[in-house]
């Protein structure tokens, strides 16, 4: 049987009332699960080997870009030591800012199915670009930015947004907990890298540590790319109905003023991440303590992107995510009235914990303000 004869089946059968769909009521369609109404199965092999993918490329990305309070505790007193903490911090926020920035571009691709070339695009920028850092020369500041801020930050706006986005295809009703489960691997991964940096770092010469870094990143993703299962949507309707309405959706007040206030808090929230390991060297904590200032904020982080996600499917994302915002926003004060590691151990930990909610619940946020499929990406 043809898959559009087997399509044209599904389509034929009207929708049951249950929520939730018995076993024997699942069809496939092209190796994809379906029910019969064409919603999405939450679960199934496929489904949790794109979370698996996910995670991966979460930990090579916003995981490394975690990471970067390393880098710039390196070159403001080694690398780039000629250059202000702000000049440099500049290389991380740049990077920050590309990893988000084309969002309209790649999510435009995303919707004509070029989803495995983005990954595989991003993957190969990621690690060439990687690899170009680790030869850049001491005090030349536009080599660091090009191939960290530029290079890696387009390298992972490839990866990170629709690595994100893919889940959607696979999740509804538990949606928020399998993206929580997803994006903690950039938690993971805030934790590993900097450690991993540092201690390579005593061994040997950073540019070394880096080409470690960059070989390992290169593996993950390729496996990555491996387990990602993308899901063609099965339509019931014109291909007209999936497209997105934007005149509508400019006009949504809830969908606008969510996108205003992420953009606030983007600007905001990876302040101590990048400065809170430089900031306990500078209230006369020893290095070797202070490099693990940043894996333990990313330790809270991990329990912070999983835990409010469970809850967030039965309260829902914006009950949680408010209260998480206002404890982080309170915790950002009160760092700089610490003084010694034990304190700002806790801090770090709470402040992962609180402000790691906000990356695992704004896609899931953004997604239940959608009106249908088409507006968070399709397969013509």
């Amino acid at each position: 049987m043809s898959v559009d004869s087997r399509s044209q089946t599904v389509r034929s059968i009207s929708p049951p009332e249950a929520k939730e769909m018995p076993e024997e009521d699942t069809h496939r369609v092209m190796g994809v699960p379906y029910t019969p109404s064409g919603s999405i199965v939450d679960g199934g092999r496929d489904a949790w080997m794109t979370i698996a993918g996910t995670w991966l490329t979460q930990f090579c990305t916003y995981g490394y870009l975690s990471a970067f309070g390393v880098y710039q505790d390196y070159y403001t007193r080694e690398f780039l030591r000629s250059r202000s903490p702000s000049d440099i911090s500049w290389i991380g926020s740049f990077q920050l800012f590309m990893q988000y920035a084309p969002g309209v571009l790649v999510g435009r691709a995303f919707d004509a199915g070029y989803f495995r070339l983005m990954i595989a695009s991003g993957s190969v920028i990621q690690v060439i670009s990687m690899f170009m850092l680790s030869l850049t020369r001491p005090g030349q500041y536009y080599q660091v930015f090009l191939a960290q801020a530029l290079g890696m930050g387009l390298g992972q706006a490839l990866l990170f947004l629709p690595s994100i986005t893919i889940i959607s295809h696979h999740f509804k009703r538990r949606r928020a907990m399998a993206t929580g489960i997803a994006v903690s691997g950039a938690s993971v991964g805030g934790v590993v890298w900097p450690i991993m940096l540092n201690q390579l770092h005593e061994r040997t010469s950073f540019a070394n540590s880096i080409r470690v870094t960059a070989a390992l990143v290169g593996v993950l993703l390729l496996g990555a790319n491996i387990l990602f299962k993308p899901r063609p949507l099965l339509k019931t309707q014109s291909n007209d109905s999936f497209k997105p309405a934007f005149r509508v959706i400019f006009q949504d007040a809830a969908y606008l003023s969510s996108i205003a206030a992420a953009f606030c808090i983007n600007i905001s929230l990876f302040f101590p991440y990048f400065y809170l390991q430089l900031y306990a060297i500078s209230q006369g904590i020893t290095q070797s303590l202070a490099f693990y200032v940043l894996a333990i904020i990313n330790a809270g982080s991990f329990f912070g992107r999983i835990l409010p996600n469970i809850f967030a499917d039965k309260f829902g994302p914006y009950n949680m995510l408010i209260p998480c915002l206002v404890v982080s926003s309170g915790l950002v004060f009160c760092i700089f009235g610490i003084h010694d590691f034990v304190s700002i151990a806790i801090i770090g930990a709470l402040y992962g914990f609180w402000s790691g909610s906000y990356v695992s619940l704004i896609p899931s946020l953004l997604a239940q303000l959608s009106t249908h499929m088409g507006e968070q990406g399709y397969y013509p």
